[in-house]
């Protein structure tokens, strides 16, 4: 089923939405790296339901187990093992769904591939899976951030037609939708509320920015960073798009617009997003991803059931009238994997070449965006 991600840095998750528990395996870790259970509830919190009436009102204590590769508070080298008990499922909201399809969601497709469904939550294929990916992020992030001073962080740009007025970085993690822009928040309690009183959805789109990566990283042709972004970035729920620095918008540029000029100090933009023939540049690496509405809504939809008759589905239970809300530190938690595989796979092939002249400074990341 494709489960394990990564080269040398690999993450393995298991489990389901309703299941007993949730959890990952992360080999290719390096030692010595310190790490405690409470290190990782920052951003468990962040991912979580239920923190506020935006957001699917399940709640889960998600408190991270580690059951290997980590002695006397420190990475031993060894595969981490890492586990969540699941303790508010509510099964009996789905058992309508055991001879219907869901539309919008991979309860057709499952059904297709594998002959057999868990139909409670999605079962793997739903976002609670992603709990595992933003632990294994805890990890990464920290591991990139002593050795390299990378810092990733992300936020919330558009929620339906609504974008920031204003940017400001400090605004993101003092509001429930990760947006830059403190004085719309008003504006988007009351977009969300009507979503929700109408029983229905929206998308969204989040931008991604790592500071510090240093120019080398990644592989021309098949192991290019931004193509390993893609794929991480695409591989997360509900996720339909995925832009690299300008993304879309170069479809408009001029190619005097679009390069990054390089001067003796420093580039004069970051159109490309940090990355330049699938290699890092040392710019701020940025990158956009949109999210689908959710369609478990409370608005009928037609479908088809197991004999293949029409039939109309009701979506009922805890769900998320905007999925992206909660999306940006599954997103750090992606971008930040895929750097870790490419600085231990360039330390591999490359650690002897060390720095090289002329390093050309890169423009400042304070605005996710490539101008």
């Amino acid at each position: 089923m494709s489960n394990t991600f990564g080269k040398l840095f690999t993450v393995t998750t298991f489990g389901e939405s309703h299941g007993p528990a949730i959890g990952c395996v992360i080999d290719g870790c390096p030692p010595g790296l310190a790490i405690a259970p409470e290190e990782f509830r920052h951003d468990l919190e962040r991912r979580a339901t239920g923190r506020s009436r935006y957001t699917s009102q399940r709640r889960e204590a998600d408190e991270i187990e580690i059951l290997s590769g980590v002695f006397e508070g420190r990475t031993t080298g060894t595969p981490i093992a890492l586990l969540i008990r699941n303790t508010d499922q509510r099964s009996k909201d789905y058992g309508e769904l055991l001879e219907t399809f869901r539309p919008g969601h991979a309860d057709y497709t499952y059904w297709q591939k594998y002959g057999i469904r868990d139909p409670r939550g999605g079962g793997r294929s739903s976002a609670r899976e992603t709990t595992m990916r933003v632990a294994a992020g805890v990890v990464a992030k920290k591991w990139l951030a002593e050795h390299h001073g990378i810092c990733v962080r992300g936020c919330v740009v558009q929620i339906g037609d609504l974008v920031p007025r204003s940017f400001d970085w400090k605004a993101v993690e003092g509001n429930p939708f990760f947006w830059p822009d403190a004085a719309m928040v008003g504006e988007l309690e009351a977009f969300i509320d009507a979503l929700r009183k109408a029983g229905d959805s929206v998308g969204a789109r989040v931008d991604v920015l790592a500071d510090g990566v240093p120019p080398g990283w990644g592989e021309p042709i098949y192991g290019k960073l931004d193509g390993d972004l893609a794929a991480a970035l695409m591989s997360i729920n509900a996720v339909k798009a995925v832009g690299i620095g300008d993304g879309f918008d170069v479809v408009t540029q001029k190619g005097t617009q679009h390069r990054d000029e390089l001067t003796p100090e420093g580039f004069l933009s970051n159109h490309a997003g940090g990355i330049l023939g699938g290699i890092s540049s040392g710019q701020p690496v940025v990158a956009s991803v949109a999210f689908k509405p959710t369609s478990s809504i409370l608005v009928p939809g037609r479908s088809v059931n197991l004999a293949g008759a029409a039939v109309d589905v009701r979506t009922k239970g805890r769900h998320d009238p905007c999925v992206g809300l909660r999306a940006v530190p599954i997103v750090e938690a992606m971008v930040a994997l895929v750097l870790i595989d490419h600085a231990l796979r360039h330390r591999a092939q490359c650690g002897d070449v060390g720095a090289v002249t002329p390093r050309v400074p890169g423009v400042a990341g304070l605005v996710p965006r490539g101008n």
